[in-house]
């Protein structure tokens, strides 16, 4: 292991890797990644890994938009499969509110040149014949929107880096985090401690504990999401081409194609904290007991929009962590009252925005 690097980045998921590719792709190439455990631990693994470019904050629908176009030219440059499936994406307005929201960013696409426009009822219909569309107001049809695969793009971003000469030490937890007086750091680990003059805290559910080492706190509180996979559904086995995802945050559910059956997540209401006093050191692929009877309302909402839903069986229940902001954003950028200590952390539409933070980054 190197004693010495241009930078150091804690934490192997998505974006600290998304990180180091960005950060060998300007020309740092004598950078190095510590992981506790294996890439991917922690929410990475686990994530659903929708991809979609528009958001309310016109910069971050930038960061989004250029994440989105990144993964093939990924594929071609590492031939690292990512897994991209993008057979477009419906978002769905019931509320005078949401189609004000929808239209705003229809008109955003349109500023820069993004692919984002409303459909009608009968086109909707023939994307995705599955579909109730009554009560519904407004539809925006993304057609490069879908999903990647989370392993698939973590390590084709690990072998981009490593391809430039960047190291990855996976097992390799980080054990301290040491300021010194000329302005540069020490990062401990078991295995050695490199000099560097940047420390980047990319790691995730840990980033509170690695933060605390440099005397800095981060708001920061894990919660518990749940999705589930159906059993093959036969209308979806009898198509020849692959449905768009569905986006409906009126009824606080999204979903889209897994296999020959439906993915079905909630963000719902009655959320569930998990590891409020500090993430488990020896957590990593674990997962929590279902509890879908507390996104029941969720699920009876996606039924009635897409019936066949109700009708499937239920294949497999995920339920793990992801760690959240109070604002929901990226806490991002170098902490004011340190030098050389950069953040990424809390990002929750991580397969959305891992290529631009990952960019913004290296490019600070």
């Amino acid at each position: 292991m190197r004693t010495h690097a241009q930078a150091v980045v804690i934490g192997g998921g998505v974006v600290g890797c998304s990180i180091l590719y960005h950060l060998t792709k300007l020309g740092w190439t004598d950078v190095v990644l510590l992981e506790r455990s294996e890439l991917t631990s922690g929410s990475t693994w686990h994530a659903a890994a929708n991809i979609h470019g528009l958001h309310d904050v016109t910069n971050i629908s930038r960061l989004q938009h250029y994440t989105m176009t990144l993964y093939k030219e990924l594929e071609a440059e590492t031939g690292q499969s990512c897994g991209v499936f993008q057979p477009g994406s419906l978002y769905l307005a019931q509320t005078e509110a949401r189609e004000h929201q929808l239209r705003l960013q229809e008109a955003k696409a349109r500023r820069y040149a993004m692919n984002f426009h409303e459909v009608s009822r009968d086109e909707a219909e023939r994307l995705h014949p599955l579909v109730d569309f009554d009560g519904i107001r407004c539809i925006m049809y993304e057609p490069d929107g879908g999903n990647v695969d989370p392993s698939g793009v973590t390590n084709a971003y690990a072998v981009g880096a490593r391809q430039r000469g960047a190291e990855i030490h996976r097992f390799t937890p980080v054990t301290g985090t040491e300021a010194q007086p000329d302005g540069t750091w020490i990062v401990r680990t078991e295995k050695g401690d490199i000099s560097t003059p940047w420390v980047i805290n990319a790691a995730g559910l840990w980033a509170r504990e690695v933060a605390a080492m440099a005397g800095v706190t981060l708001p920061l509180l894990p919660t518990e999401h749940q999705y589930f996979v159906t059993e093959t559904i036969p209308e979806i086995a009898a198509m020849d081409r692959r449905l768009p995802s569905v986006a409906d945050r009126d009824g606080e559910y999204y979903l889209r194609q897994e296999g020959k059956g439906l993915l079905v997540g909630a963000y719902e209401k009655d959320v569930r904290f998990w590891a409020e006093d500090g993430t488990p050191q020896g957590f990593g692929h674990e997962l929590f007991p279902d509890d879908l009877e507390r996104i029941e309302a969720n699920m009876m909402r996606a039924i009635d929009r897409v019936p066949v839903v109700g009708a499937a069986g239920i294949k497999r229940v995920i339920n793990g962590p992801m760690i959240w902001s109070p604002d929901a954003s990226a806490l991002f950028g170098p902490v004011p009252e340190l030098t050389g200590y950069f953040c990424c952390s809390g990002i929750i539409p991580g397969f959305s925005q891992n290529g631009g933070l990952g960019k913004l980054a290296a490019e600070w």
